[in-house]
């Protein structure tokens, strides 16, 4: 079975960069009709432009997804644009160090608040729409191997991916009754936007992330949007519930000691 997606309606987040600009790359190669959600909406206006022409459709929505509101206006966006949701993938991540013998560090909860509670939010009413379309979807989350970690300065993202990870396990359930499948993709050593930037900031960081990963390499984005293209496509079509690691190896022999995802 081809990972046809063509004529899908799909909401990816985090779109303007990284991973999230990947997949909302790759879907409208593929034909699908995508609506690009961020916060830069001058890099979203810059990439719709460039996907004029591709075989999908591109449409953009520029706000704050942390506010309530902003999740409906979202949806109204892209129902203006498209009629329908079929594919929600939340690649709209924030990682931050964070101290955990410092009580006056908030850098925790931003953590959980950006990368679990607002992607709960989106399944939610997502899977909504979903349901009063009375036909079956798929929901990808962007999650990472920081989620198996015990870094110090990564405690907060860590545990904010942990819950992330448990999210789409039981949502996956919650939704399995109405053929909504929830699955994630759990990154690690791939170059994301936060990976990139922190290897500008840290000329050294690069080789230690090579070396501590087995296939003694970075990937790409675009081999984790390939992997979030599988889960959303009928390809995954009796997968739910599941954490698809795209790391090279690194998180089953993970010799890092500092933040880098």
């Amino acid at each position: 079975m081809a990972a046809n997606i063509s004529g899908k309606s799909v909401i990816v987040t985090g779109a303007a960069n990284g991973v999230g600009l990947a997949i909302a790359r790759l879907f409208v190669e593929n034909g699908a009709n995508v609506l690009l959600a961020d916060m830069d909406e001058d890099k979203l206006d810059a990439e719709i432009a460039a996907l004029e022409g591709s075989a999908g459709r591109a449409a953009s929505f520029a706000g704050d997804l942390r506010e309530k509101l902003t999740v409906n206006n979202l949806l109204a966006a892209t129902f203006d644009a498209f009629d329908r949701v079929d594919i929600l993938v939340n690649a709209s991540r924030q990682v931050l160090p964070s101290d955990p013998l410092a009580p006056g560090d908030d850098s925790f909860e931003l953590m959980i608040h950006q990368n679990a509670t607002v992607n709960m939010r989106l399944c939610q009413a997502v899977a909504k729409r979903m349901i009063a379309q009375k036909q079956s979807g798929a929901i990808v989350n962007i999650s990472s191997i920081a989620s198996q970690d015990c870094v110090p300065e990564s405690v907060g993202y860590s545990v904010a991916t942990a819950a992330l990870d448990q999210l789409t396990r039981g949502l996956a359930v919650a939704f399995a009754p109405h053929q909504i499948r929830v699955n994630s993709v759990s990154i690690g050593s791939v170059m994301s936007g936060s990976l990139q930037a922190a290897f500008m900031e840290d000329e050294t960081l690069q080789d230690e992330v090579i070396a501590a990963t087995p296939m003694g390499r970075i990937g790409e984005a675009d081999e984790a949007a390939q992997a979030a293209l599988f889960l959303a496509s009928p390809c995954a079509s009796f997968i739910t519930g599941q954490i698809l690691a795209v790391d090279g190896g690194r998180s089953l022999l993970d010799r890092m000691s500092r933040l880098a995802y």
